[in-house]
């Protein structure tokens, strides 16, 4: 990497502009979002930081290939407008980009002057940027000659929302077949209102249908028409329906009243609008919420059950808070709020009343062993170390798996035995001719922004697919 240089306003400061954000005391007790977005003074400011390389290190990271220091450059110029035309240009989404991304594991992981200091806020500068254009009123877009060619997209979450914009832009009309009653997938189910608000997501699809895009709500691939079926209508097909089915520990208690996935769970909370007082959404909630998992949808199920009023509300995970795999920026957040964490612990079993309702969880002392296949430590129970955490309810945030009702009725589609599709990494491609897969479906549970960059490979790839067809 090259070493930081003096820019046009003299040598880069260390330090970010911090993020304006609601109180810890404030926000425990509501769903708006935590935090609250630069100002125009904020953002120029930390766009004044960027060195604009001649060699971005940044781009490389972003898995849309955002031009990171272009984008920037127009935000240093005040031309906001230009701005995020540079960045919706292989981003489709970027509201919500600069809201949930893991920019400090990919694009500001590569930043130059994360070497002696904090990196370019990207992820931060990119919301500004798309929350001004929101303001200002988004622009109508060109809608292209029509090829001719038809391509259904089964899932509107991250990777199939990108997938058919890229594919609108290229002129092939689009469907999105969607099961639930609203566009969006983990985006609208899956991420609380404090960190994604659902205006924001709608504000995205909305975008994406001015695109053509067309939009066919609670059609479930697999009950109302097959793949099979859906082969045989459009001349390509791309799978981006996600990981919906919620992994268990298997354990006694699981089936106790008060134990929820975090799938449900949240998608209470969220779809049905649980956080909104003027729904009467049912939420089993008592003084005590144990949430079991280390990731994202842990924090998120977690900080979601202090919100509706929860006294207590612990995470307990099998590891350490290093090897935690959600952001560093939500387990902060979490611990700011007042979670509790108990860390390298793991439930043993789930204890309940006569009215099989829960009361506890009994767990085990871990220590972090050898590590396994994927490089992490494993963690290995400490004998005689049993205790017990009151609980009312419990929530299961340990991992999804895909749904299996999508490939009912269909042939030739090859899975592993995870029951993820089995497709190409750099094109989607399956076993199934002018199928084409991305996102979670593929990889398992991962981050909205690696659905993104499946979505664009993909589209890339079926272009190519009805351009030789």
């Amino acid at each position: 990497m090259p070493e930081i240089q003096e820019g046009k306003a003299g040598k880069a400061r260390k330090d970010r502009t911090p993020m304006p954000e609601q109180p810890a005391e404030e926000r425990r007790k509501n769903f708006n979002e935590v935090a609250l977005g630069y100002t125009k003074e904020d953002a120029l400011a930390e766009a004044s930081r960027c060195l604009n390389c001649k060699d971005p290190k940044c781009v490389e990271g972003c898995p849309v290939n955002v031009d990171i220091p272009g984008f920037i450059k127009l935000v240093c110029e005040e031309d906001f407008g230009g701005a995020i035309e540079k960045i919706k240009a292989t981003n489709a989404l970027p509201a919500i980009c600069g809201r949930v991304c893991p920019q400090e594991s990919q694009c500001e992981a590569l930043c130059v002057l994360g070497k002696k200091g904090e990196p370019v806020a990207i992820g931060r500068l990119e919301r500004f940027c798309a929350d001004y254009e929101r303001e200002q009123g988004v622009k109508a877009q060109e809608i292209p000659a029509p090829t001719g060619k038809k391509v259904a997209i089964v899932g509107s979450g991250p990777a199939g929302l990108t997938a058919a914009a890229d594919l609108a832009k290229l002129g092939h009309k689009v469907t999105i077949f969607e099961s639930l009653h609203k566009a969006g997938g983990v985006l609208s189910y899956g991420i609380p209102e404090f960190r994604l608000p659902k205006e924001i997501v709608r504000q995205e699809v909305e975008y994406i249908k001015q695109l053509g895009v067309e939009l066919r709500p609670n059609y479930i691939i697999g009950r109302i028409k097959t793949l099979d079926e859906l082969c045989d209508e459009f001349d390509a097909v791309f799978l981006g329906t996600g990981a919906g089915l919620p992994n268990f520990m298997g354990i006694e208690g699981e089936n106790l009243n008060g134990v929820y996935s975090a799938n449900e769970f949240l998608t209470r909370v969220n779809l049905m609008k649980a956080y909104d007082p003027e729904y009467d959404t049912m939420v089993r909630l008592g003084k005590h919420v144990v949430v079991v998992g280390g990731g994202n949808v842990a924090m998120d199920a977690a900080r979601s059950a202090l919100r509706l009023g929860a006294e207590e509300v612990s995470i307990v995970y099998r590891r350490g808070e290093d090897e935690m795999p959600a952001r560093r920026e939500e387990i902060e957040h979490a611990k700011e709020e007042g979670i509790t964490f108990r860390l390298l612990s793991n439930p043993t079993r789930i204890l309940g009343d006569e009215k099989f309702n829960v009361t506890a969880v009994e767990c085990i002392k871990m220590e972090l062993g050898e590590p396994d296949k994927s490089g992490r430590r494993s963690p290995v129970p400490k004998e005689g170390s049993e205790f017990t955490i009151p609980a009312e309810v419990v929530v299961i945030a340990i991992g999804t798996s895909p749904n299996p009702i999508i490939f009912k009725g269909s042939e030739g589609l090859e899975q592993n035995r995870r029951g993820t599709v089995i497709a190409d990494e750099e094109t989607g491609a399956t076993s199934k001719c002018g199928v084409f897969a991305g996102g979670d479906v593929v990889t398992g549970a991962a981050t909205v922004i690696s659905a993104m960059g499946a979505g664009k490979k993909a589209a890339k790839a079926i272009d190519e697919y009805l351009k030789e067809k």
